[in-house]
């Protein structure tokens, strides 16, 4: 089980545009981590776009699980994991990143924020935290 991606997006008019996100993609070849992370994010950019204000999903998308929450007020996340991610443990998530980052980044920058403009360094560390480790080794 693992989490590949977790962002923050601001689904304003007219497009979608990301805040802030982290991916893990150690478990790729290293040569196809960065097209994976283009993938990624486009992908999460594209789920929000497609998913109405104050909606909850999980869409399939080749062998990953995108699991997207928009709120009311625009504000979206969206975790990428495989199959096997318990769905209720990704909206949990979705849920503490949320309401933390919509608590230390103002309302004000969501419109116009780029992950190059946002304060919020939480999400690698949640990313980590969420991560299932293997018992076996």
């Amino acid at each position: 089980m693992r989490l590949y991606s977790l962002s923050v997006l601001y689904k304003g008019d007219p497009k979608v545009h990301l805040l802030k996100a982290a991916y893990d993609v150690s478990t790729f070849n290293f040569f196809q981590r960065s097209s994976v992370q283009e993938f990624m994010t486009f992908t999460s950019q594209l789920i929000v776009e497609r998913s109405e204000l104050g909606s909850r999903a999980s869409v399939k998308e080749q062998e990953y699980l995108c699991h997207v929450y928009v709120r009311n007020d625009g504000l979206a996340g969206v975790v990428i994991a495989d199959n096997e991610y318990p769905q209720r443990v990704c909206f949990t998530l979705l849920d503490k990143v949320l309401d933390e980052f919509s608590r230390q980044v103002s309302k004000v920058d969501w419109p116009s924020g780029s992950p190059a403009t946002i304060s919020y360094a939480a999400l690698d560390g949640y990313l980590s935290k969420y991560q299932v480790r293997d018992p076996r080794g």
